[in-house]
């Protein structure tokens, strides 16, 4: 199952990596998955870079993020539910401030205020499925990366990585909608299997638990990876990015429909749904990917 729209902003955008002068081409679990989903898309996001228009549950992500990361700010005693809660407010302040896209997310004070009393919710549950005051994460909103050789740059951010005496690593992602039914986890575990592969390549050591933490219905997904998956992992990977290339190379980025669709925010230009992508800007393959057309 694709990433939702919803679950996407968990994965917060990874920040420029410069050589000369530019972001060097790389991919990113978010970014495989919507290659997979749809060319197209990922056309329109990556190569494009079309905005996304911001959405209540956008921003909610976002915020709550924000709020678990500066949670573990506090000493081990000040985490509580309240505590995380108070920093609702402030923490939206901020954002709506730094990033133009929410200034006018909301037309009303009333609309602010149940709009930051549901993320206060995912907040509470967040305290239902780990005791904060019993943590000390190593690292968060860590960005990872690594070179596979004779393939593509890997990049990601980890929501947060906690590391035990022994050494033993434990790479933890919130998700603010629901978790996925029964036999439909494989989205989300492609997602840890990446950031755990990117560990593995760029520490030496494979990552002894994996751990989606889903705020939307309080349920826990936890998973231990083996090598034998991570290489199965990175095979996968290696195609979906020769995949990429080869359609980077032909030009020929078809839409995909499927039950996500209606979210897309790109339906008007769309082929599928009658419209007309724009013309690709000379250059802008080479530069988003690092591959000629």
């Amino acid at each position: 199952m694709p990433l939702t729209p919803v679950d996407e902003v968990s994965e917060a955008v990874s920040p420029d990596v410069v050589e000369s002068g530019r972001r060097r081409p790389g991919l990113s679990p978010s970014r495989a998955n919507d290659f997979m989903q749809c060319p197209l898309l990922f056309r329109f996001r990556v190569i494009d870079k079309l905005p996304q228009p911001p959405t209540e549950a956008m921003a909610r992500g976002t915020l709550v993020h924000s709020v678990l990361e500066r949670l573990y700010d506090a000493p081990a005693g000040a985490r509580t539910a309240d505590a995380a809660r108070a920093l609702l407010p402030g923490e939206w302040e901020r954002l709506r401030t730094a990033e133009q896209k929410y200034a006018d997310l909301f037309t009303s004070d009333d609309d602010v205020a149940a709009w930051l009393a549901s993320a206060g919710d995912l907040v509470g549950t967040y305290f239902t499925l780990e005791d904060p005051t019993r943590l000390e994460p190593r690292e968060r909103e860590l960005f990872v990366e690594t070179q596979l050789d004779g393939g593509p740059l890997l990049r990601g951010i980890v929501d947060r990585l906690d590391v035990a005496p022994d050494g033993a690593m434990r790479v933890v992602d919130y998700k603010t909608g629901r978790s996925p039914r029964p036999g439909y986890e494989s989205s989300a575990l492609f997602q840890m299997r990446f950031y755990a592969l990117v560990l593995w390549r760029s520490r030496g050591e494979i990552p002894r638990m994996l751990q989606l933490v889903y705020l939307g219905d309080g349920r826990v997904l936890r998973h231990t990876p083996e090598e034998p998956e991570l290489l199965t992992a990175e095979a996968k990977i290696r195609s979906v990015w020769d995949g990429i290339a080869a359609t980077a190379r032909s030009g020929d980025w078809k839409p995909r429909k499927s039950a996500l669709c209606p979210w897309c925010a790109h339906q008007d230009i769309c082929p599928a749904f009658g419209g007309t992508p724009p013309e690709i800007p000379e250059g802008a393959v080479e530069l988003a990917l690092g591959i000629a057309p």
